[in-house]
């Protein structure tokens, strides 16, 4: 049962506008390819666990502190006899083990070694977790999701899953016998509510509005190569349409992620867009979706309206 499902992090989203907005250097553009292959990475292992029933509560990403040090868990399965670990890792190619260090095959670069990070976050999480007066055993897993990677002379002693062996892993995990009771579901809330939102690691570079690309991105495949119709926005590279309405709130709501202070005006918006040329339909749509405040050039939207 899945109590915290996964989202795309602020990082991941900022760094995904900024790629496509501004000239972001090698190791920038690096960084955001690294992000999108470790959040797909995570997504499928999600489609896994989700065919997993009631006999875990399972909660996605968690971002915990334990004895000033901040952690992060990829996937937590709370069973009815442990407290199950999985980290997630995209490597891609071979790779070997040796002497407790971890190497690319191809170079022989040795990268930090997944297995240290792995019993790094079991302790801390044990450490957190009997400061909150529980005792339930954690199992650590290394997922390796893949289906391109190889480890050479891996430990025997570690619990590691390739590519391949997950139906299996899953499987072994649904044959589990498992009741839950109140005693899980407190340990549940407890790490719920010790999340933390804003990570301490995010790396987003410097930027302002005057530097970044305007223009209305394709929804689909981020082409700014789109074209306003009376209704309907369309994208001349891949051939998909959207509403104007969604397109208009889309780029609303990412203008607001990369500038959370700046008042949101019908003239901001219009200039973000680039693509709707006219003002009054922008309007309309932010009336539609947003609270007004202020009166005349001092007016902005800044509430969404719900219900």
């Amino acid at each position: 049962m899945p109590l915290k499902i996964r989202t795309e992090s602020k990082e991941y989203k900022t760094m995904k506008s900024l790629y496509y907005r501004m000239n972001l250097s090698a190791e920038e553009k690096q960084h955001y390819l690294n992000l999108k292959k470790g959040y797909e990475g995570e997504v499928k292992f999600d489609t896994l666990t989700n065919s997993l029933d009631s006999k875990f509560y399972i909660l996605n990403d968690l971002l915990l502190k334990s004895n000033n040090t901040t952690f992060q868990i990829d996937s937590l399965l709370i069973a009815q006899m442990a407290i199950i670990i999985c980290e997630i890792k995209t490597y891609e190619g071979d790779y070997y083990y040796k002497e407790e260090g971890f190497y690319v095959c191809k170079n022989n670069k040795e990268i930090t070694n997944p297995f240290h990070q792995l019993q790094r976050c079991e302790t801390l999480l044990r450490q957190l977790l009997q400061k909150q007066g529980f005792d339930l055993p954690i199992e650590g897993n290394l997922i390796f999701i893949h289906p391109e990677f190889f480890l050479y002379q891996a430990p025997q002693n570690e619990q590691i899953i390739h590519s391949p062996q997950l139906p299996n892993f899953i499987k072994s995990l649904s044959m589990k016998p498992s009741t839950l009771n109140g005693n899980h579901r407190k340990i549940a809330d407890s790490l719920l509510n010790a999340h933390i939102t804003d990570s301490p690691f995010s790396q987003v570079p410097t930027y302002e509005y005057e530097g970044l690309r305007k223009g209305c991105k394709c929804g689909v495949c981020d082409s700014f190569d789109v074209v306003c119709g009376e209704r309907r926005i369309r994208c001349m590279t891949c051939g998909s349409e959207e509403p104007i309405e969604l397109a208009v709130l889309r780029c609303t709501e990412e203008l607001i992620l990369l500038f959370p202070k700046h008042r949101i005006t019908t003239n901001m918006i219009h200039d973000w867009c680039k693509v709707v040329d006219s003002k009054k339909t922008i309007r309309r749509i932010l009336l539609k979706h947003y609270k007004l405040t202020g009166h005349g050039k001092y007016s902005y939207f800044n509430t969404v309206i719900t219900g």
